[in-house]
């Protein structure tokens, strides 16, 4: 049984990493965020300590494996995007080998410093990248690697996932601290289209805006346009699910890929790697870090070019 800590724990995707722990038959035995509604904790793991003070969570930690003679194993991160580089290095200095979630840090300057950090502590940073374990993802990785096509795949990838007013207002509103919508919510697609269909030619950006972000992205074997959004006006219309939430669309050459289902165990398979030491590390999550902190710093050129069909919407372009 391995020992987890676990930042985070009051978060959004905290559950799907203290499931994953679970299932896995490993414990974490203790926990922190500064907000104290944890009550999940209880549905998992019930005698895990639990501190809203990082100061003392790190206390307790330091405290196992110098007064007890153990201290924990892997470091869960699930903290807001701008703290994970901290927290990684946290979890190294310890010990241990850290698990984070997406994005794994915001800049790319940062790969190179915790890599540098990893050679020092002899430990590993593992980051969730669940995509590449999906399914009809695999699939499509299979099928690109086997096609003797010559010509590039064209993609019109699009996500829309709608949040309330809340958001802006939060640190995800910050984009100082998220990284902004493609970060945020689109780096996952970003790292599935280039371990798919190859490293990043060219990168584009047609809008910019806090509620949406679109651009033209070109790969070695694909030319995608894009489209990430959390206003819920502009979900197609009708949806395609009239009781939908969100909605995830990749069309390769007009042709529909459907990924919707199978999201449900891949944290749980994502944890299966990474105790297996399979886990994705530093260099997987090297390009789409670059990609995003590329299109993040990018002049938007409007409507020009190979833009995204839904930017041809007035209420989409006029915003």
């Amino acid at each position: 049984m391995k020992r987890f800590g676990l930042i985070g724990a009051a978060g959004y995707i905290a559950p799907r990493h203290m499931k994953a722990i679970k299932h896995s038959g490993n414990d974490i035995v203790a926990a922190v965020d500064k907000s104290d509604s944890v009550g999940i904790i209880d549905s998992y793991f019930p005698d895990a300590d639990f501190f809203t003070e990082f100061e003392r969570f790190d206390r307790h930690i330091e405290k196992l494996r110098r007064q007890r003679g153990y201290g924990i194993d892997y470091v869960s991160i699930c903290s807001p995007n701008y703290l994970h580089d901290a927290h990684i290095r946290f979890a190294l200095r310890v010990g241990a080998d850290a698990v984070c979630e997406k994005p794994l840090v915001l800049n790319p300057w940062n790969v190179d410093a915790l890599a540098s950090i990893e050679s020092d502590t002899g430990k590993r940073v593992y980051n969730i990248l669940q995509l590449r374990l999906h399914p009809a993802i695999a699939a499509l990785k299979r099928e690109v690697e086997n096609s003797t096509r010559t010509k590039k795949y064209d993609i019109d990838l699009t996500y829309i996932a709608p949040r309330g007013r809340w958001y802006l207002f939060s640190w995800k509103g910050d984009i100082s601290k998220s990284g902004g919508i493609a970060t945020n919510i689109g780096i996952h697609f970003f790292d599935m289209l280039i371990w798919v269909f190859g490293a990043v030619q060219d990168i584009r950006v047609h809008i910019s805006e806090p509620a949406r972000v679109a651009g033209f992205l070109e790969l070695e074997k694909a030319r995608v346009r894009w489209f990430l959004s959390i206003d819920g006006g502009d979900m197609p219309v009708p949806p395609d699910e009239p009781d939908a939430k969100s909605y995830r669309s990749i069309r390769i050459d007009g042709e529909q890929i459907k990924f919707s289902d199978g999201f449900k165990d891949l944290h749980t398979q994502s944890y299966a790697r990474i105790l297996d030491g399979r886990g994705f590390g530093l260099a997987a999550a090297r390009p789409s870090i670059e990609a995003a902190y590329s299109i993040r710093n990018a002049e938007p050129v409007g409507l020009k070019g190979e833009y995204h069909p839904l930017l041809g919407r007035s209420k989409v372009c006029c915003h």
